[in-house]
């Protein structure tokens, strides 16, 4: 029993075709091989780096106080500790904005 319904209308298919088609079909589903080689063997792409913003940047950002954020850090999900100072992920930011549109 084939997996993909696809695979399955594909394997009909060969049975059917008359002879005169067979080389073009053939063609067609090497392609897909190809494509799905190629897809295994690619590495993805690296996640783009995130930038870390000061207080400053990140109340820009926001559109809010630099008070704000100092009040709220702990509970703002893209604020991180590093080495002692208050920073703030911009990807995290981006994400929290598209969330709340």
């Amino acid at each position: 029993m084939m997996r993909h319904k696809l695979l399955a209308d594909a394997l009909t298919l060969a049975n059917s075709l008359p002879a005169s088609e067979l080389i073009q079909f053939l063609s067609e589903i090497r392609t897909v091989e190809l494509t799905a080689q190629s897809r295994l063997f690619t590495p993805a792409p690296p996640a783009p780096k995130d930038n870390l913003l000061t207080v400053a940047q990140a109340a820009e950002k926001l559109a809010v106080s630099k008070l704000f954020l100092y009040r709220h850090a702990e509970t703002l999900p893209f604020a991180k500790r590093v080495r002692g100072l208050l920073r703030f992920s911009s990807a995290g930011i981006d994400s929290y904005l598209k969330g709340k549109k």
